[in-house]
């Protein structure tokens, strides 16, 4: 059958998009005004300097409550209908109808009513993206946003609020399946947007995820512009940086980057090279992590990263420009697209190997490094790049900015964690308790490992409500450590062993006095309910004490 007419024409789509990203979402747009909070965290404006609520409190807050019953109104009469149950090629039929703007009022009603009747609750799905879609005015026409509301109720049961993020959790707890085409009419629905999204979310494509999980972030394709291989300094022409602030630091075959987070947070991705290999550093600034992926995929295949514009688990889908495959930032898979269920050389499901990245501060990486190179502040982007400009008001409060139902009260939302991956296995350590404890030695899927933290590190900036303090962090790395146990050192950048000998921390390994080496395990660090969300069988540490 033709496919429908949308509800609102492209030109006009494209016009209000920018609006939309800044009324609708601060979080991916990077805009200057507030996106709706998840209603589910416990947002205090954040109107002035404040230190970290992992700093101040000692206990996590409770679980978030179950959302308040939807006031009651009067019963909406439904038109008559045939209750049957409905096939998969009818289904396809009523949402193709429910946005088409040549159907009418109607037809949409009559649509509904078909779907309430039934009690196909395969539509909720459905129903909630028309619901935002309506509530956002994404569809400038059609039946309005409570009557999507009342049938979502109708078939589901369910007595939730009206809140989009509050349907999305309720969805992610469901074990609810929407009908067949429900990928590519999503796609249909969000290309009113962007037409590319429409290619991104095809029915041809395998998926590895909830596509009814797929949000969209409030901006156009690689409208948040990741860098490519951008130009670097030599750090006696940078008069930007402050000591203490904030940067990224990759070493590789002996050549050293520097990637302030001023500048990356505008960016969320920088395609580079470091020692003669290309890398993707994948920064998804609503979770917390900035991950250094090998571009060199285990397939044979050298890759090269966009930014899709879509969300999962307020986690960044990034897209791969060789195929167009969505992969998730957070766990190096591809999950929508023609790269699912791909292997490896090795027959292993396809995922990105991790490298090596660690957050310092610019003086503390200086100096390990002498000879490092800065990213330039003259990106080619007009950007507002000084600290907090870019997210401070969303890194000093404790919500998240889009719904995440999967979660878990062992800390905070936002308590940034360091997270290790081996085999199957996953664990995070608190960064507060890496600061205080300095020397971590664990066993980790049956291996000896050692981590050591220089230090938490806090940025103090600007953002658009004012002055804010909120924490970025900690200087953390992991090493492989044999049979030793390791102890602080004498002076930073070193640890000694039970016999007092002192090893050196580098990038690559820890060395030993007679030049052994143990080498570095790659880790990153994320938001709390970030790493929680992708790895809820995750161990977590509890401290030494």
């Amino acid at each position: 059958m033709p496919r429908p007419h949308l509800l609102m024409p492209r030109a006009f789509a494209r016009m209000i998009v920018a609006v939309l990203a800044v009324v609708v979402v601060l979080a991916a747009a990077c805009t200057d005004d507030e996106a709706e909070p998840d209603p589910g965290g416990t947002a205090t404006p954040a109107t002035q300097a404040q230190p970290s609520p992992t700093a101040e409190a000692t206990t996590p807050p409770a679980a978030t409550p179950t959302p308040s019953p939807s006031p009651t109104r009067t019963p909406r009469v439904w038109p008559e209908a045939s209750s049957a149950p409905i096939g998969d090629a009818e289904a396809l039929e009523l949402m193709d109808t429910l946005i088409d703007i040549e159907a009418g009022e109607e037809a949409w009603r009559l649509a509904l009513a078909r779907v309430v009747h039934a009690g196909d609750n395969r539509f909720a799905a459905v129903l909630i993206e028309l619901l935002w879609a309506r509530d956002t005015r994404i569809l400038r026409e059609g039946l309005d946003y409570l009557e999507y509301y009342d049938a979502l109720k109708a078939i589901t049961g369910a007595d939730v609020s009206p809140n989009r993020h509050y349907w999305i959790r309720w969805y992610g707890e469901s074990s609810l399946e929407p009908p067949p085409g429900f990928t590519g009419w999503k796609g249909r629905l969000l290309s009113i947007i962007d037409e590319q999204f429409g290619e991104f979310l095809s029915d041809e494509h395998a998926s590895a995820i909830r596509v009814e999980e797929i949000l969209w972030g409030g901006v156009l394709v690689d409208s948040i512009p990741p860098l490519e291989f951008p130009d670097m300094l030599d750090p006696e022409d940078v008069d930007y940086l402050e000591p203490d602030e904030a940067v990224f630091g990759i070493a590789i075959n002996g050549e050293a980057h520097a990637y302030p987070l001023r500048i990356l947070d505008w960016h969320e991705m920088a395609n580079i090279e470091v020692g003669g290999v290309p890398i993707s550093l994948a920064y998804c600034t609503l979770c917390g992590a900035a991950i250094a992926y090998d571009d060199r995929g285990p397939d044979g295949v050298t890759y090269n990263f966009g930014t899709s514009g879509f969300l999962y688990r307020s986690n960044k889908l990034m897209y791969d420009r060789n195929t167009r495959t969505l992969w998730n930032q957070f766990t190096g898979e591809p999950v929508l697209g023609e790269l699912v269920g791909k292997l490896d050389l090795e027959g292993n499901p396809l995922r990105l190997n991790l490298l090596p990245v660690v957050l310092s501060t610019y003086s503390d990486w200086l100096a390990r490094h002498p000879d490092t190179t800065v990213l330039d502040i003259n990106t080619g982007y007009a950007r507002l790049y000084h600290p907090g400009a870019a997210y401070g008001h969303y890194f000093s409060e404790p919500d998240t900015m889009f719904p995440v139902w999967l979660r878990s009260d062992d800390l905070y939302l936002k308590q940034y964690v360091y997270g290790l991956r081996m085999g199957g296995a996953r664990k995070a350590y608190p960064v507060d308790v890496l600061a205080e404890e300095r020397v971590v030695n664990d066993v980790f899927n049956d291996q000896p490992i050692v981590l050591v933290t220089e230090q938490a590190i806090d940025t103090f900036g600007i953002s658009r409500v004012g002055p804010v303090l909120y924490p970025s962090g900690g200087e953390v790395r992991a090493f492989e450590r044999g049979e030793r146990r390791f102890y602080p050192g004498p002076e930073d950048g070193t640890v000694v062993d039970a016999t007092g000998a002192e090893w050196t921390v580098t990038e690559d390994a820890l060395v030993g006095p007679n030049g052994e080496r143990l080498g570095r395990i790659s880790g990153h660090l994320a938001f709390w309910f970030g790493w929680y969300a992708f790895f809820p069988e995750t161990e977590l540490y509890a401290g030494s004490r």
